[in-house]
């Protein structure tokens, strides 16, 4: 008699923000319901935010970003996914543990949180850790990942062991393995501006609380004391509406650089776990032409560490610590 097959007792689940399942306007209409209608990310009143996303933000822009999509889109899918799940494979072969499976999911989009949080339970898994791969907390990032699983706890009856990780913005590791990846792209030059990019928030969020600034400003720190004297800063992107974000704009910023002497900068994006369309469209292509076109000479991106063997690393490090006693 056969014994029945191996159930691993403990989930791990890697959890980006989420992605259109196409380039199309359809499907990116789809992803931005989903994302823009969620009280974490954007806390207007309701009913006039509803008419903003509704009448015009859902009628206007899903057509422009699939175009954006499109630059960027791949044989296997859009980026972000495939870096996901290309880390949760990997991940899951480094710890080679069989009592472990590895997980990716979305906040917005698929492979859905709150559906696989249904699933494991329907497996019999009792024992969940979530890792929001976001290093720096945001209440607009992690936040939402931490509302998913609340919600689902609030309507299960059989709720699991469960544990979530914060944020690792100032683990060694993970500083150390953006410090290496700036290295390795190739050594600074004298005359070579480090540029930081962090995705932005509403300064009115950080305002409220939110430690999302002082979590970047100690990554950017930590990366840049292990680089030793090269000349550094931090900006914000990927601002959206007329509030004011986190200050100082990295495009506003690399307009200004060559005015002041600063010809060659080198962009890093230490808050993406994975390349998506807000590094390699806006930061790799748009931002690089406004740098250009300002008089600047010469402009790098560093990838984000997407599945590379650091992050593995880093990311396997990070649930054997939270997933210790299990």
């Amino acid at each position: 008699m056969s014994s029945p097959p191996y159930k691993p007792d403990i989930a791990v689940v890697l959890v980006n923000l989420g992605t259109p399942e196409a380039p199309t306007p359809s499907a990116v209409r789809r992803y931005l319901r989903e994302f823009l209608s969620d009280r974490r990310v954007v806390e207007a009143p309701r009913l006039v935010w509803w008419f903003v996303l509704n009448c015009i933000v859902l009628l206007t822009r899903p057509r422009r970003v699939a175009k954006l999509y499109a630059s960027i889109w791949t044989p296997q899918g859009s980026p972000l996914a495939v870096h996901t799940r290309a880390l949760a494979d990997k991940v899951q072969a480094q710890l080679a543990d069989p009592r472990i499976r590895v997980h990716a999911a979305m906040t917005y989009g698929e492979p859905a949180l709150s559906s696989l949080l249904w699933r494991l339970e329907t497996e019999g898994v009792n024992r969940v850790l979530v890792l929001p791969l976001y290093p720096q907390y945001s209440a607009t990032t992690t936040g939402a990942v931490v509302d998913i699983v609340a919600r689902y706890l609030l309507a299960t009856r059989r709720a699991p062991d469960l544990r979530i990780v914060r944020d690792y913005c100032d683990r060694p590791a993970y500083l150390d393995a953006i410090a290496d990846s700036i290295r390795a792209h190739a050594p600074l030059a004298a005359d070579e501006r480090l540029v930081f990019s962090f995705h932005g928030i509403p300064q009115s969020y950080a305002d409220k609380g939110d430690p999302y600034p002082e979590c970047c400003a100690a990554t950017a720190r930590g990366i840049a004391d292990r680089l030793g004297g090269s000349a550094w800063e931090m900006t914000f992107q990927s601002r959206f509406g007329s509030q004011p974000w986190l200050q100082p704009y990295l495009d506003e910023r690399l307009a200004a650089l060559p005015k002041e002497g600063v010809k060659a900068v080198r962009v890093v994006c230490p808050g993406f776990a994975a390349d998506c369309l807000e590094t390699l469209e806006e930061v790799a292509e748009e931002n690089r032409e406004g740098f250009l076109h300002a008089g600047g000479e010469r402009y790098a991106y560093v990838p984000a560490l997407n599945d590379s063997p650091a992050h593995v690393a880093l990311v396997s490090d990070l649930v054997r610590e939270h997933a210790a006693g299990w």
